[in-house]
């Protein structure tokens, strides 16, 4: 054995017993480290695991939360989209109750006037109610004079034939056929005659006379003025035999 050796192996009891509590001191450090290190790994695994189990359920809840918010926006778009067709009808049928308002008010312009034009027609029509009411009150009363008139005449017709040789025959529209005889010495039973009627100014009216008159105009206008009617049969027959002589 060398010095060095023997000096290495062979320390005082004090030293070796230094050294001893020394080893004991790092063994016990290093057991220490070790632990905390496999402790620190433990938590720093854990909360690795936590974080990726954290992070796995952010992603979950974050996922969960995006379809919940698509199909809240596309409920939500629909919902928008019903509300924009409601305002559409809305607007439609807003226009088509202002049109039946309009046609409405028109028709109840229409209505008025025709109500208004209802009442003057009304007013025209009482009024030709009256009017032809007076017309035919005169009418009759004239028809009333003129058959009165006719049946005077009717009553002279013996009168008128027995002296003058006048035969009265009523005719169509009313009118009175007046035929004379012996007029003509020649051809006594030749007729002289004329019509008349009444116009509608109640004024006699003498048309007709065969053979024709020339002073039938004159006649009759003396007649309408005199009214004296037997005055004018015998101008008239005067009037006949004067052209029967010539």
């Amino acid at each position: 054995m060398s010095g060095a050796g023997k000096a290495a192996g062979l320390r005082p009891p004090g030293e070796v017993l230094s050294y001893k509590l020394v080893e004991d001191e790092l063994a016990l450090l290093d057991k220490s480290i070790n632990e905390f290190w496999n402790k620190f790994k433990g938590n720093v695994s854990d909360i690795s695991c936590q974080m990726v189990g954290l992070r796995d359920a952010y992603k979950d809840i974050n996922k969960a939360f995006a379809e919940k918010l698509s199909v809240k926006l596309k409920e939500e778009e629909r919902m928008i989209q019903i509300l924009l067709e409601y305002q559409n009808q809305i607007c439609r049928q807003n226009k088509l109750i202002q049109e039946k308002k309009d046609n409405l008010l028109k028709l109840i312009v229409e209505v008025k006037s025709k109500k208004q034009e209802m009442e003057v027609l009304t007013a025209n029509v009482q009024d030709l109610k009256e009017e032809y009411a007076r017309k035919k009150e005169t009418i009759n009363t004239a028809k009333k004079a003129s058959e009165e008139r006719l049946k005077r005449l009717e009553k002279s017709v013996d009168v008128y034939k027995d002296r003058l040789g006048l035969e009265i025959r009523k005719i169509y529209g009313d009118k009175l056929q007046f035929i004379f005889t012996n007029i003509d010495p020649k051809h006594p039973d030749s007729p002289f005659m004329f019509s008349l009627h009444l116009n509608e100014a109640r004024d006699y009216e003498v048309s007709d006379s065969s053979p024709h008159l020339e002073c039938l105009s004159e006649l009759q206008e003396n007649v309408r003025k005199t009214k004296n009617f037997s005055a004018f049969l015998a101008n008239v027959r005067k009037a006949f035999s004067t052209m029967a002589y010539n």
